[in-house]
Order: structure tokens, then C-alpha cells, then sequence
């Protein structure tokens, strides 16, 4: 089984953090929610560990890339309740061990085997994800970034990146539901609801995967306009917005 080699983590803003301990980004990326470098750091460090229980756990490479993403997902959310309460009240010099002391990697385990356990995957046409396009930490915060935006931008958003409805599609749907756009207009909203997503990703998360460039040409993943093919998998059916 080979590893994917995820670029990020030779990041200018991710080097560093190899160096801090489990606890020293636990607790960061929990006083600084905004932020998502935290996360991205973690993900460097574990993600071997999280793709090799993931990876022959699905019936094919899309199920299983797929089931990694959604990991990371869960990871994401559970890492904001971990309780670091009585490491924080200890002061550093009388426990200069505390940070040794905390690792991450049983938890990770004890929650990616538990999350595989119960996870319902649909079938492979049913999923719009794609790991070279969005590598988990990319995919966590656009979604994240999607529940913020207006409901109308995120409605359109998906129309035209989850199901590539064209213009006139998505006013066709919009008109029979009293919102009545052209499909003029609806490429003009649909240039601000990409942009209103953009501002919603963190600022660390946009210049890590989106503004990062070698040699002039995009690092990972190309601005986030019409092109984050990938990156906005939603658990619904087309047939959901049917009328």
C-alpha cells in the first residue's frame, strides 16, 4: 500500500509546526478556531496512520478516499472537545513533561477504527469527492466555509460543482422556486457566492492550498472559482432537487 504524499506539509507555514508537540497544537487550534494550520498539522503527522485504516476498509480507491475525508472530518469536529483543562492548569516548570505526556495517536486510532465500524458509505457514482483535489484539511474548512455563506450561495454553489447543472438549469430550478434569476444573473451571483466562500476559508487555509505557488504555477489546488471540482461533496442525491 503506498502513502499519498500530501505537499502541504512542506509548506512554509507547516514546517514549523512539526516540531510542537501534540498538546502544544491540540491546544492552539483550540484557542484559535479561525485558524487552520493546526489541523493541517496534525493531518501531516497522522495522516499514514489514519490512510493505512482507511485504505482496506472500502470496496474501492473512491469509497476508501472518501472514508479517509470523512475521518478527518470527524477528527476535526472531536478535536475541539478534547479536554486539556487540568494539563493547562498545571503550570510548564512544575510539569515540564506535560507535553510528552500527551500524544494523539491512540485517540486517533480508537476513533478512525470506531468511525469506520459505523460508517454507511454510498456507492462510487454517488460520490463527488476527490482527494487530489481537496486533500482533507482543504475539504474540511470549504465545507465549514459553505455553512457560513447565504443559504441561496450555497444552494447555487453546488448546483453548479456537485451536480455541474449549467446556468440555465439552476434557473430553471431557482424560477419554479419563486426565486426568479436569469441565467445571466445566476452566473453573476454565482461569481459572488464564490467569493463570499473564499473570504469564509480560513486565511491560513487559502495560502496554504489555494495562493501557495512553485514557480509561478498553483501549488495544490487552483483558486477556489469555478474550479473546486472535488472539493463540494454533500450527502444528498440529485434527485433531491428535483421538482
Amino acid at each position: 500500500m503506498q502513502i499519498p504524499i500530501f505537499p502541504e506539509c512542506d509548506r512554509d507555514l507547516i514546517k514549523p509546526l512539526t516540531y510542537l508537540s501534540d498538546y502544544d497544537l491540540v491546544d492552539r487550534l483550540q484557542r484559535s478556531p479561525t485558524e487552520g494550520k493546526y489541523f493541517t498539522a496534525l493531518f501531516c503527522r497522522y495522516s499514514p496512520v489514519v490512510y493505512s485504516l482507511t485504505r482496506h476498509s472500502a470496496r474501492s480507491p473512491v469509497q476508501s478516499d472518501y472514508l479517509f475525508a470523512l475521518s478527518w472530518r470527524l477528527i476535526l469536529n472531536e478535536l475541539g472537545g478534547i479536554d486539556l483543562s487540568h494539563l493547562r492548569a498545571q503550570p510548564q516548570e512544575d510539569n515540564p513533561d506535560r507535553a510528552a505526556a500527551f500524544s494523539l495517536q491512540g485517540w486517533l486510532i480508537n476513533l478512525t477504527a470506531a468511525h469506520i465500524n459505523q460508517a454507511v458509505l454510498p456507492d462510487v457514482e454517488s460520490i463527488h469527492y476527490s482527494l487530489a483535489d481537496a486533500p482533507p484539511p482543504l475539504w474540511c474548512y470549504t465545507e465549514r466555509a459553505l455553512e457560513d455563506i447565504s443559504p441561496m450561495h450555497r444552494l447555487i454553489i453546488l448546483m453548479a460543482q456537485t451536480f455541474a447543472w449549467s446556468n440555465t438549469r439552476i434557473s430553471a430550478y431557482l424560477q419554479a422556486e419563486d426565486d426568479r434569476l436569469s441565467p445571466a444573473e445566476v452566473q453573476a451571483e454565482l461569481k459572488l457566492a464564490y467569493q463570499a466562500l473564499e473570504r469564509a476559508i480560513p486565511a491560513d487555509i487559502r495560502k496554504i492550498y489555494i495562493d501557495s505557488t512553485v514557480d509561478g504555477v498553483p501549488a495544490i489546488a487552483p483558486t477556489i472559482a469555478e474550479d473546486v471540482q472535488g472539493t463540494m461533496t454533500i450527502e444528498l442525491d440529485e434527485t433531491d432537487l428535483q421538482t
